[in-house]
């Protein structure tokens, strides 16, 4: 049990990217307080959380319902994160900008961006993307249906989001140190990263689904 939880720990850990996740917050989230910025993040962690769970508990019945396969989830996730990467890698990300406004009759307005912004792309498909809800699919399925297991594996899944909101929670200071120069190269070096990683997950996935009769490897 403990063994299971430690894998997933490891495995969310390594997908979801805490600390990668906390300095994109920084870069996407420049012009907002520090309440605002907590808000945002607590409100996207717990969207992530509860897809990531969702995904965990009921994602393969689900699947397996629709007749959709893990190899299609990972080519279609690869995709969308290689959508992305393109946006961070090419700077088109659309700037925060507009997530502030000197009049109050735009209030609401505002409150509506910082909505939109922890729902996408903070919760998803930064938190909660393609690569969270395949892990988690796939650590529910090896639990062979055993209760102990499952519950191990979603505290694994709650330990890396409360380490993730800790994380996000730092952001404003992590964009104070890291400057406005360090951290458009760091968001272009993640771009080249997730860009990287959106491809393989497009090539696993076409592995996977035994579409050419060959395995595609690394």
């Amino acid at each position: 049990m403990i063994e299971t939880a430690l894998t997933a720990f490891a495995t969310f850990f390594a997908v979801i990217g805490p600390v990668d996740s906390a300095v994109l917050v920084a870069s996407l989230t420049p012009n907002l307080s520090r309440a605002e910025r907590r808000r945002v993040s607590v409100k996207a962690v717990a969207i992530a959380t509860v897809i990531i769970l969702l995904f965990t508990l009921v994602g393969e019945p689900i699947l397996r319902r629709l007749g959709v396969t893990l190899a299609a989830l990972q080519t279609a996730g690869g995709i969308i994160l290689f959508i992305i990467a393109l946006d961070m890698t090419l700077s088109r990300r659309a700037t925060p900008t507009l997530l502030t406004t000197k009049e109050s009759a735009e209030a609401e307005t505002k409150a509506d961006g910082h909505a939109d912004l922890a729902v996408f792309p903070l919760a998803t498909p930064l938190l909660a993307g393609p690569g969270a809800m395949t892990g988690a699919i796939v650590l529910a399925a090896n639990t062979k249906g055993d209760p102990a297991l499952l519950v191990a594996v979603v505290a694994g899944i709650l330990a890396v989001m409360l380490v993730t909101l800790a994380l996000l929670m730092l952001a404003q200071e992590i964009h104070r140190i890291i400057g406005v120069t360090a951290r458009k190269v760091i968001v272009r070096v993640f771009g080249v990263l997730l860009a990287a990683l959106a491809v393989q997950t497009i090539f696993d996935g076409l592995a996977d689904s035994a579409l050419f009769g060959h395995a595609v490897t690394p």
